[in-house]
C-alpha cells in the first residue's frame, strides 16, 4: 500500500523533494504541499501542478508521512507539529537548531513509536554506499568538505552548513565514545565561520581531522581512511572508490607484474588496489525510499533521529571549541 505524503517547504531543496517523491510512485502517493511565502506556494502551484495546502496542519491531517524540507530554524516546531498527529516524517538536517530541541524530539518519537529520517544524505552517497563493506575499524579519518563561495546559506556557521555531513559519517563509522574535541576557523566573507577545520580525538584510539571550507578555488568531498588492512578513499563528488590493500608475499613467490614493497628484516608485501563497482542512484530519492522501508518493516531508519541528535550534539561542540579559538585571533 502506497504511503501518502506531504512536502512543508517548496524552496529550492523542496522542490527537489517534490520532484523525487512523485518519481517514487510505487511507494508514495504525492498529496501536497505546504509552504508560507505566498509568491513560492503560487508558482509551485502553478508551474509544477502541486496541490498547495493552506496550512500545516491541514497538511499534516493529510498524510500518513510529512516530509519537513523549511528552514532550520522551524524544524522542531514543524516535527512536533507532525508528532501531535502522530504522523511518521523525514527532516532535513541539520535535525533541528539546537541540541536540546533534537533530544526532545529523538524522545517523543521513540515515546510515540513513529518512523522518522534525518536527511544526512552522504549516507546514500553511491560511492560511500559501494565501500561501506570494506570498512573495518578505522583508525585515523580524514575528510576535505571544500566549496565555492556561495552566498545561499551563509547564514549558518560552515559546520552547520557543511562539515556536519562529515561528522555524521563519521559517527556511523567509529563505535566509540569522543574524548577530546579541538577545532580552529576563519571568518573571511560572512559573520560566522567559512573555513573550519576540527579534531575528534575517541576512546578506541581513532582520530579523525576534519576540514570544511565554503571559500575555496574548486569543489572537493572527499574521505580518506586508514585502517589495519587497508587504505580506502571515498570520493562523494566524483562517485569513485578505491581500496589499497597489503599482503604478505610467502616464500620466493615472484610476479613481475605485481608491486611489491620491501620491509626490513627481509619482509615483503604486495600491494593490492581495488575500486569497488559504485552503482549510480539518486541519493535523495534512496533516502526518502529508506523512510517507506522502515516504516512498512517497522525498523529504525538508516539515519535515526538518534544520529541526527549526536551529529548535531558534536557540530555544537566543535562551533563551540572554534568560536573560543577564535576570539583569541581578535
Amino acid at each position: 500500500m502506497k504511503l501518502k505524503i506531504g512536502v512543508l517547504g517548496a524552496g529550492h531543496l523542496g522542490k527537489i523533494h517534490l520532484n523525487c517523491i512523485s518519481q517514487l510512485k510505487n511507494v508514495y502517493e504525492l498529496v501536497g504541499f505546504f509552504d508560507p511565502i505566498e509568491s513560492v506556494a503560487k508558482e509551485v502551484e502553478a508551474t509544477l501542478g502541486y496541490k498547495r495546502f493552506d496550512s500545516i496542519e491541514e497538511l499534516i491531517k493529510a498524510v500518513d508521512v510529512v516530509d519537513i524540507v523549511t528552514p532550520t530554524l522551524s524544524h522542531f516546531e514543524c516535527a512536533n507539529s507532525a508528532l501531535d498527529f502522530k504522523k511518521h516524517f523525514f527532516i532535513e538536517k541539520p535535525i533541528t537548531n539546537t541540541v536540546e530541541e533534537a533530544a526532545q524530539l529523538r524522545d517523543r518519537v521513540k515515546e510515540l513509536k513513529v518512523r522518522a529520517q534525518v536527511g544526512h544524505v552522504e549516507r546514500f552517497n553511491p560511492a560511500f554506499l559501494a565501500s561501506q563493506k570494506n570498512i573495518n575499524n578505522p583508525m585515523f579519518i580524514e575528510s576535505h568538505r571544500l566549496a565555492e563561495f556561495n552566498p545561499r546559506g551563509t547564514d549558518v556557521s560552515v559546520v552547520m552548513d557543511l562539515m556536519i555531513h562529515d561528522i555524521d559519517i563519521v559517527l556511523s563509522m567509529v563505535d566509540s565514545p569522543i574524548k577530546n574535541i579541538s577545532a580552529n576557523g576563519v571568518t573571511v566573507v560572512s559573520e560566522t565561520a567559512d573555513i573550519c577545520n576540527a579534531r575528534l580525538e575517541f576512546e578506541n584510539g581513532c582520530v579523525a581531522n576534519l576540514t570544511a571550507s565554503r571559500i575555496s578555488m574548486k569543489n572537493m568531498r572527499k574521505l580518506r581512511l586508514f585502517q589495519k588492512d587497508a587504505y580506502i578513499t571515498v570520493d562523494f563528488l566524483k562517485k569513485a572508490s578505491e581500496i589499497v590493500r597489503m599482503n604478505n608475499v610467502e616464500g620466493n613467490e615472484e610476479d613481475p607484474f605485481a608491486m611489491i614493497l620491501d620491509l626490513p628484516n627481509g619482509r615483503k608485501k604486495r600491494i593490492f588496489f581495488e575500486n569497488p563497482k559504485v552503482e549510480p542512484n539518486n541519493a535523495i530519492l534512496e533516502e526518502l525510499k529508506s523512510l517507506a522501508d522502515s516504516i512498512k518493516k517497522d525498523e529504525t531508519p538508516v539515519v535515526s533521529l538518534k544520529d541526527g541528535h549526536k551529529a548535531l550534539e558534536v557540530a555544537s561542540l566543535i562551533m563551540n571549541k572554534m568560536e573560543n579559538a577564535i576570539s583569541l585571533h581578535v
